[in-house]
């Protein structure tokens, strides 16, 4: 029976190692539920936080893949359950929106997410998060260093759902490659092009218009 979890392990583990090497272009989060802080008001009737109110949350940042709906990224005293694989520090701060922690689809944050990893690399994204579980939401980059100063597009948040302790799973990926990569290649014969018959360039021989 631990066959499974062994080699799942092991997977995650050189997964981990081979993402040390290299900045990771997808990774996981898992939010920390000992480090999940709301504002006393505003709040539904049911306690649950409402349009306005403030929250700062943290979380590990693992290689993608570790985490699933229901995982337990953190363990009940908020360390990490994969101490091994944690690739950085996940930080977001922001305001409730629409209907705020009763949500369940459409925007109800605007936040800031900032990765910070243990090589020193950060990524900084700002916007709207969905409360859609498993929908993707493109966040904009709004700051980035390291690996990362390069790196165009947005960055993908796909919400995996809440564990045992109510806090969510996350997993991200960034839009398109750094920029010396291309991430998207152009076709000559797929270029539209339109000729006006007028000239282009330098016109010899001009008529002396005086004369």
């Amino acid at each position: 029976m631990f066959k499974p979890i062994l080699s799942t392990f092991v997977l995650l583990a050189s997964t981990a190692i081979a993402q040390a090497d290299s900045a990771p272009m997808s990774f996981d989060v898992a939010e920390d539920h000992t480090r999940i802080f709301m504002a006393a008001q505003p709040v539904h009737d049911n306690g649950m936080p409402a349009h306005g109110n403030a929250f700062l949350s943290q979380g590990y940042i693992y290689p993608a893949g570790t985490l699933n709906d229901g995982t337990k990224g953190v363990n009940l005293d908020g360390t990490p359950a994969f101490p091994g694989l944690v690739l950085g520090t996940w930080t977001c701060d922001g305001y409730f929106v629409g209907d705020g922690g009763n949500a369940t689809s459409g925007v109800w944050v605007i936040s800031r997410q900032v990765f910070e990893f243990n090589d020193g690399d950060t990524v900084i994204t700002q916007g709207p998060e969905i409360a859609d579980i498993g929908k993707k939401n493109l966040r904009p980059i709004t700051g980035a260093t390291g690996d990362y100063a390069e790196i165009e597009g947005g960055l993908i948040q796909i919400t995996l759902g809440f564990n045992d302790f109510m806090a969510i799973n996350a997993t991200f990926a960034f839009e398109t490659a750094p920029s010396d990569q291309a991430a998207y290649t152009i076709d000559e014969d797929d270029v539209l092009e339109w000729d006006s018959g007028a000239p282009v360039g330098p016109i010899e021989d001009r008529p002396d218009t005086n004369s």
